[in-house]
């Protein structure tokens, strides 16, 4: 950055990402398959992506800029770039139809659209129809800079990041610079990130899990993140193994991928990769349900208990296992620093503990609004406590997520159940390999509870059979009433599994009823 430019940023504006990064100078920010960059070379060319984008303007004025560029330096300078320069990044999913990205630049109102040069041709054509501009972003890395930027306070929008959509059209996701802040120096004491750290990035650059608290606490505490252009668990292993890394987070579907790598590794390979493992100081699980299988084979491998967390696009990070202490396997911990957690009941008042009830968050993390949704954004909250639409329990002092209020909370036969529960006690079944219950709308019984399963190879599994295994560890009502075999459950980006689309397949299949 310039000595000029540094003149006109205000001191409401002294906290931003961006701004922080000033002190760490030449470190290493950043490692991707082009090289190394230092934090002086990413703020360098994010003054040139937000001198292109002003084009002679004094301010973007918080205009929507969405970005479908993969993971690498060019990303973070672009999104830098978009923020130095007043505006509002919305980062695009990879591997997006043509139509689901017309709907995000529709809805966001974006006014500019930058890319690589393997979206070009998917790109250009939309921004042509739409009269928006359109850059590549290699040519915004080239552009000569200016000595003045726009004052950015932490007040501005920063972000907008779509949800999932697995039940209805996705919605954007409002997050304030100030909002971005919270929510990394929430973690960034939780899990004591420093600047002798270094990440490893394997995870889409469209969710909190991987903007957050992966990629901006690193550059927040002056450490090292290294960025791959996608997911493959031989990379993975190979830069756990070669890049003297410190932290790695993924979501459970990943370190699934990796223990397959790791059991048809040599034996030889096997003991270096888990001596690499050693060499860590946390490893992270978030985003899905962590499997209880799975956290215990990855122990048996890494000698890791993964840290569990809970959060969400509209807050960050609310609820954390202890970077230091006892982790309680199936729980997401206690509330993180500067974040208000409080279970509530139907009637809006808080339940006892062991009483389960809906998630609500309050703080300085949670979203500022849904874009051009007044009235959801409005019914999102009750009392200045955000409805996360979650249920949870506590017992013993820790967190413990029972599912999504509407999705994974059946009710039959005037029980509430946890399908999370559920799947737990089928993962353990010698023939499943996977599985997600789901509750199918039923006259008699409200909904009866259905699991999607998918097997091993060379074994097969029929509804009596499962549930005559299963009622040794499950309540009458908590069995099985409908079975379905599948080659692969319905996931989004992020391995969430896609319950919606489980109860439609369900609905659509003639399958026996208890």
């Amino acid at each position: 950055m310039t000595t000029q430019s540094l003149h006109v940023i205000s001191r409401t504006s002294r906290d931003l990402l961006h701004v922080h990064a000033e002190r760490h100078g030449g470190r290493t920010a950043v490692v991707d398959s082009q090289g190394a960059f230092s934090y002086r070379d990413l703020l360098d060319a994010s003054l040139r992506v937000a001198t292109a984008l002003l084009a002679g303007r004094e301010d973007l004025h918080q205009a929507r800029v969405a970005v479908l560029v993969t993971p690498g330096f060019p990303w973070v300078a672009v999104q830098w770039g978009i923020w130095r320069a007043g505006g509002v990044a919305v980062p695009l999913p990879l591997n997006s139809t043509k139509p689901e990205l017309e709907y995000l630049i529709d809805d966001s109102a974006t006014s500019t659209l930058l890319f690589d040069a393997s979206a070009a041709a998917l790109l250009e054509p939309i921004a042509v129809a739409r009269g928006i501009r359109a850059f590549p972003c290699e040519h915004l890395l080239a552009f000569q800079t200016a000595p003045r930027l726009p004052e950015v306070t932490s007040e501005r929008r920063a972000m907008i990041l779509y949800t999932s959509g697995t039940t209805s059209r996705p919605k954007g996701v409002v997050t304030t610079h100030a909002n971005t802040t919270a929510q990394i120096m929430s973690l960034v004491q939780a899990w004591e990130w420093s600047a002798d750290d270094a990440i490893l990035l394997c995870l889409p650059l469209h969710h909190v899990h991987g903007i957050i608290n992966v990629v901006s606490c690193a550059l927040w505490s002056g450490a090292t993140c290294h960025m791959l252009p996608r997911f493959d668990a031989n990379t993975v292993w190979d830069h756990l193994a070669g890049s003297r890394l410190t932290l790695f987070m993924a979501v459970p579907t990943t370190y699934a991928k990796l223990i397959a790598a790791w059991e048809s590794a040599s034996l030889a390979r096997r003991a270096e990769l888990t001596r690499a493992c050693a060499r860590l100081r946390v490893m992270v699980s978030g985003s899905a349900a962590l499997p209880v299988s799975i956290l215990q084979r990855w122990k048996e491998i890494s000698g890791h208990t993964l840290l569990e967390r809970y959060g969400m696009t509209e807050i960050g990070m609310a609820l954390s296992n202890p970077l230091r202490g006892e982790r309680v396997s199936g729980s997401v911990g206690i509330p993180l620093p500067g974040v208000e957690v409080q279970l509530v009941g139907d009637d809006a008042n808080p339940v006892p503990s062991g009483t389960p009830g809906e998630i609500e968050v309050r703080g300085p993390n949670v979203f500022a609004e849904y874009w051009g949704k007044p009235e959801t954004t409005r019914d999102a909250f009750r009392d200045g406590w955000f409805r996360t639409g979650d249920t949870a329990m506590v017992e013993g002092g820790v967190y413990r997520i029972l599912g999504r209020t509407n999705v994974d909370i059946l009710k039959t036969g005037g029980h509430k159940v946890s399908a999370l529960e559920i799947e737990e006690v089928l993962r353990k079944h010698p023939a499943v390999a996977e599985c997600a219950v789901v509750g199918v709308p039923d006259p008699e019984w409200g909904e009866r509870v259905a699991a999607a399963v998918v097997l091993h190879d060379g074994v097969a599994l029929d509804l009596s059979s499962l549930r005559a295994w299963a009622k040794e560890s499950l309540a009458p009502h908590k069995l099985p009433s409908h079975l379905l075999v599948l080659e692969a459950l319905p996931r989004n980006a992020m391995g969430k599994v896609m319950k919606p689309a489980l109860v439609a397949m369900f609905q659509n299949a003639s399958d026996p009823v208890a």
